[in-house]
């Protein structure tokens, strides 16, 4: 009997061992598995990463290497690339470009100074609970068509509306303002401001509702305190608003300049690429199209390379300049908490 029960207790140690070891087994591809999942979120992103290498990172590297080359066509024959190095760079020095910067940055104010105001406006109206604004939705909606219109359809309905025989002229002259037909395409004044009300037009609901956004993210609480207080409404915009805002203010100034230097589209419709009258309407991009239609290559590629340092620069003084690494008051009481302690 106790070899029957020494065989039996030594079965029932074995089976146990491995059940044990089976549960192991188990539970160690459980967790191999798991690891592995780790690895689709590479395989998901990797298309972006290789559609940016092939078709921006490359084309970018290259632009860059064909600035400092003589490439370009003259009639059939192809000349270059021959390395001249910086000479591209001093051309365009010595060219036209400072004056098309002149040029892209008035249109830019135009048409930047007045979406801002406005949008900070409207922002501040419909967001504010005492309006009492009704179908708030239907008005962002129509705030915001504009934006979806072409730049095209765009200029050319302007070029319509403010040609010769356009609808303006016949309205004026027809309730007597004016004696004389206007040609607004003939004066630098005419095609600037007509440039300037294209791009607010277009823009401004955008940065209406992102402004929007931006203020229905701050607590109620902080305008109710405020109120409490005694600030009215002006305080209360100046003082609370647009100090908490300052992140989407320097987004939307940021990426406003960014537009601004690639401003093409409508002044180039609108004047047949010709920047006309005398080239007060002629921009950066503009003047970079002329030179890829005549094939200089290089003296396009160092043009690019000017608009990317100037934006970035411009980008890096506008973050430094609204970007608030104090938003708590900490470091100002720090650094008054530690001169008291000096004194």
């Amino acid at each position: 009997m106790a070899v029957i029960f020494k065989v039996i207790r030594n079965a029932v140690y074995l089976l146990h061992r491995i059940l044990n070891t089976r549960k192991g087994c188990c539970s160690c591809k459980k967790k191999r598995k798991l690891v592995n999942y780790a690895k689709w979120g590479y395989i998901f992103i990797l298309p972006f990463f290789a559609s940016f290498f092939i078709f921006s990172l490359i084309p970018l590297v290259d632009t860059i290497r064909y600035s400092f080359y003589e490439y370009y066509r003259s009639g059939i024959k192809e000349i270059g690339p021959h390395f001249i190095g910086m000479a591209n760079y001093a051309s365009l020095i010595q060219s036209d470009m400072l004056k098309y910067a002149g040029n892209m940055l008035i249109l830019w104010l135009i048409g930047f100074i007045p979406q801002i105001v406005i949008a900070l406006t409207l922002a501040s109206w419909f967001v504010d609970v005492r309006m009492k604004i009704r179908c708030p939705q239907f008005f962002k909606v129509v705030i915001y068509l504009p934006n979806l219109i072409m730049a095209s359809a765009f200029a050319m309905l302007f070029f319509t509306l403010f040609s010769k025989t356009g609808p303006v002229n016949s309205i004026l002259m027809s309730l007597g303002v004016i004696s004389e037909v206007i040609d607004f395409m003939r004066t630098a004044f005419g095609v600037r401001s007509l440039v300037g009300t294209m791009n607010f037009l277009m823009w401004f609901g955008n940065t209406t509702i992102m402004l929007m956004a931006a203020i229905m993210g701050i607590s109620p609480d902080i305008f109710e305190a405020s109120e409490i207080d005694g600030c009215n409404s002006t305080q209360r915009f100046f003082r609370i608003t647009l100090p908490l805002i300052r992140p989407i203010l320097a987004y939307t100034l940021i990426t406003s300049i960014i537009g601004g230097l690639q401003m093409f589209d409508v002044p180039q419709i609108l004047t047949n690429g010709q920047g006309n009258p005398d080239r007060t309407s002629m921009t950066l991009i503009m003047f970079l199209n002329s030179h890829l239609r005549s094939k200089n290559y290089g003296m396009a590629g160092a043009l690019s390379v000017y608009l990317f340092i100037v934006s970035g620069i411009l980008c890096f003084i506008v973050y430094k300049i609204t970007n608030d690494d104090d938003p708590d008051g900490s470091k100002a009481a720090a650094r008054a908490k530690k001169k008291r302690g000096e004194r």
